[in-house]
């Protein structure tokens, strides 16, 4: 049998390593947090400036936010964020009247 070089054990091992996906093939990305989509949307603050669970107005320097299918909700606190995962469209409609009822803006 025929001694293989040094170098061509590692174009081998090399190679397996590609091939069973233990190293990235060329071309691919070796970070960990690369997603299969290359463009994500941002979440888009719907701006609402009452808070659907509590009622009140949101303090602007305490309130707390949460992304929900890809928009972000206005909360006067941390704990609302709670009764709001429990019935999402219960509190969106909420929003969404909300919303409904200001005034347009030139």
């Amino acid at each position: 049998m025929k001694k293989l070089s040094l170098s061509s054990t590692w174009v081998i091992t090399l190679s397996l390593a590609a091939l069973t996906g233990a190293v990235p093939a060329f071309g691919q990305s070796t970070d960990a947090t690369a997603s299969a989509t290359p463009y994500t949307a941002k979440a888009v603050n719907v701006g609402n400036k009452v808070c659907p669970v509590m009622g009140g107005n949101i303090d602007e320097t305490r309130k707390a936010t949460y992304e929900y299918q890809g928009k972000i909700y206005n909360f006067c606190c941390a704990g609302c964020i709670e009764a709001f995962k429990a019935d999402p469209q219960k509190y969106i409609a909420k929003v969404e009247a909300e919303l409904a009822a200001r005034p347009v803006q030139p």
